[in-house]
């Protein structure tokens, strides 16, 4: 098989660009090295459909930011993940603050960003009751929004798998090499061969979104040279019950370091804060810290006091992928474009926040560089189905639906998440779906399974049997989320 565009990584980026490519004739993949998609930055962010305010005039940031960021409404109603537009606050807490504001109003403007309005602390504390007193006004962006960044990732992965996209799993990308001639054979000119730990994989052109190794895949590929420099960001969840605090999502004015420490609902009714920042040289550093933890809590209290610490349910930490070029200079946009010494290769790079919101975008426009390369116009695919159906929540579902799901699948009158309210039937769907879950972590994105209270204390043996049964595995060979992560290591008796 010889792929028109193989695309490395499986993140939200690169699965917005596999499906993108999907609605057209040819032969499409993504090679991811984890063992499911969005197990990068993908699952590890705040979940913020940015407005556009921020990102320069000019830039492809500013540009594709606001451009996806108009893409989600409609994209989540047919691919079937969950969004919300519950708009943006930035606030101000005095003078300086007020005037800074008026700097993202001013640059919001420019970038197109619709339904900005600067208001006073009366409006701010009628819309958001327990912000500080000590506010004095904000920026209200209504495009803004939220989203879970994991089952979005999921939805456009799978849409893709659906429409013919291979995904290769547990995949990783050790080398590259253009072909002039191979083998004596004209016809495999101007091939890239893929070298994985499983296989090689030729295709026409390659599209590098490898997130925080994409400096690295670059560079296989003899293509632009330029550093991934990671900047690690920790958070706290607090509990359902704490969904009263914030409506919208809350900013406070930025620094040099990104945004700053948010206040944000989710989509799923929990309440998220943070991210920290912090430079480093480690990709892998998602850890959390006493240090960081206090940081996150000590600023968040100054947008909403008074935050109930004994209803934290979680801690996490994601990578944000930062490009600077070879010469050490921050590149401080997103590095989209066909390599101009490798030809057919492109390089999607430096995609930190508002990363997730103009993933859509993104793949438009790399949909747009490719058919340029090609030198044709892009056939339609005509089998093309736009919609995916997702996983039915039982929990939302009324009681009449949730009899007439019993009685079409008897397994969803059985709860294992009981914090969640989640079913074996949605579990199995999970399991069984294009793009399935292979692990207990793969189970969790994808039904929430173990995100609640409790945080899998009583539903992960559940789980681990039923992976165990849909997958046809030992239960020793259950993950939790991929290479030697096993849950259990024998029998006891």
């Amino acid at each position: 098989m010889i792929y028109d565009v193989a695309i490395i990584g499986g993140g939200i980026v690169g699965a917005c660009i596999a499906r993108e490519l999907s609605k057209y004739k040819g032969q499409f993949c993504i090679i991811e090295k984890a063992d499911d998609v969005a197990c990068g930055t993908s699952k590890a962010n705040s979940g913020i459909v940015h407005a556009g305010f921020d990102a320069k005039p000019g830039t492809l940031m500013a540009k594709l930011n606001v451009e996806g960021a108009a893409m989600y409404p409609e994209l989540a109603k047919t691919l079937h993940f969950d969004y919300k537009n519950n708009g943006s606050l930035v606030i101000a807490f005095n003078d300086d603050d007020m005037e800074h504001v008026q700097k993202l109003y001013e640059r919001g403007q420019a970038n197109g960003v619709p339904a900005l309005r600067v208001i006073d602390a009366e409006e701010l504390h009628k819309l958001e009751p327990s912000v500080s007193e000590e506010a004095c006004g904000a920026m209200l962006a209504e495009s803004a929004g939220i989203v879970s960044p994991y089952m979005a990732t999921w939805a456009f992965a799978e849409n893709a798998v659906m429409n013919g996209v291979k995904l290769f799993r547990e995949t990783e990308v050790h080398g590259i090499e253009k072909n002039e001639v191979s083998g004596g054979a004209e016809s495999d000119a101007g091939l890239f061969t893929i070298h994985t730990g499983k296989c090689d994989i030729q295709a026409k052109c390659v599209v590098n979104a490898a997130g925080l190794y994409a400096d690295q895949i670059s560079a296989m590929a003899g293509a632009r040279d330029f550093v991934i420099k990671p900047r690690r960001g920790e958070y706290y969840l607090l509990d359902n019950k704490c969904a009263g605090l914030a409506s919208h999502t809350l900013f406070q004015t930025p620094d040099k370091m990104g945004k700053g420490v948010l206040v944000t609902p989710t989509v799923d009714g929990n309440i998220l804060s943070g991210p920290t920042a912090a430079d480093g040289d480690d990709k892998t550093a998602t850890e959390t810290t006493a240090a960081g933890q206090d940081e996150v809590f000590r600023k968040s209290e100054k947008t909403i006091p008074d935050i109930p610490r004994r209803n934290i349910i979680n801690s996490f930490a994601g990578v944000r992928a930062l490009a600077y070029n070879a010469d050490g200079t921050p590149v401080n946009d997103f590095i989209i474009e066909e390599d101009a010494k490798v030809l057919g290769f492109v390089n999607v790079g430096g995609i930190c926040s508002p990363g997730l919101t103009a993933a859509p975008a993104i793949g438009v426009y790399v949909a747009d560089i490719i058919e340029k390369i090609r030198g044709a116009a892009w056939e339609k695919n005509p089998d093309f189905v736009g919609v995916r159906k997702g996983i039915e929540s039982f929990k939302d579902a009324d009681d009449e639906r949730r009899a007439q799901l019993i009685e079409e699948n008897p397994l969803y009158g059985r709860i294992i998440c009981r914090c969640e309210m989640i079913t074996e039937g949605e579990i199995v769907a999970a399991i069984k779906s294009p793009v399935g879950a292979v692990d207990l972590d793969g189970v969790k994105r994808r039904t929430r399974a173990g995100m609640g209270r409790c945080q899998s204390g009583f539903c992960s043996p559940r789980v681990t049997e039923i992976l165990s049964r849909e997958l046809g595995i030992p239960m020793t060979d259950v993950r939790k989320n991929g290479g030697c992560s096993y849950i259990l290591t024998g029998k006891t008796r």
